[in-house]
């Protein structure tokens, strides 16, 4: 059964494409993470190592990395709001819940992904989420930096933001290419 519905719920992701059953040495390592293993998706995706290694690399230091810029319930926040545009379901229940969970605002999260990247948020949020979808949108502009910096964030936090919505942004294609959730 596919999913059509935006949710803050688990759900699954079914390939098109027959992911690897077992995983040589080097697969493994590429995961970086070896429970990653039970997900159908890095199992496809270790077809190739080298790449799946540095993208989980990427993935881990924009969304792990604790030393300083944005707080990692706004990191989701962009994950979910470029999700969320580029009508990713999954990608979307995955860092909604993520978001919710770190920024304990459930309501604001579900809000977005039932009405979209245009309802109401606060100051910080709206920006946030204006900045992500434009940089998806290919319209991103000075307005949207002005906009973060008016609401407190540094540079770095700035950067945090840009990194985890075009993260997104090309995580969402890749996966949209490769199956679908169920």
């Amino acid at each position: 059964m596919t999913f059509t519905a935006f949710t803050q719920e688990q759900i699954g992701w079914t390939p098109w494409l027959e992911p690897l059953t077992t995983l040589n040495e080097e697969q493994e390592e590429a995961l970086v993470d070896k429970a990653r293993a039970a997900s159908p998706y890095f199992r496809l995706l270790a077809r190739d190592p080298a790449i799946l290694h540095a993208r989980t690399k990427t993935d881990n230091d924009i969304f792990y990395n604790a030393d300083g810029g944005l707080p990692r319930a706004e990191r989701e926040l962009a994950a979910t709001a470029v999700s969320r545009h580029n009508g990713c379901v999954f990608c979307a229940s995955v860092h909604a819940r993520f978001a919710s969970h770190y920024s304990k605002r459930t309501a604001d999260v579900q809000r977005l992904l039932d009405d979209g990247v245009s309802a109401p948020q606060e100051p910080l949020w709206r920006a946030v989420v204006d900045a992500s979808v434009a940089l998806t949108a290919e319209s991103f502009s000075p307005s949207h930096v002005e906009a973060l910096r008016a609401e407190g964030l540094d540079d770095l936090a700035i950067l945090d933001t840009i990194q985890a919505a075009a993260f997104f942004n090309w995580a969402n294609r890749l996966m949209l290419s490769l199956g679908e959730p169920s």
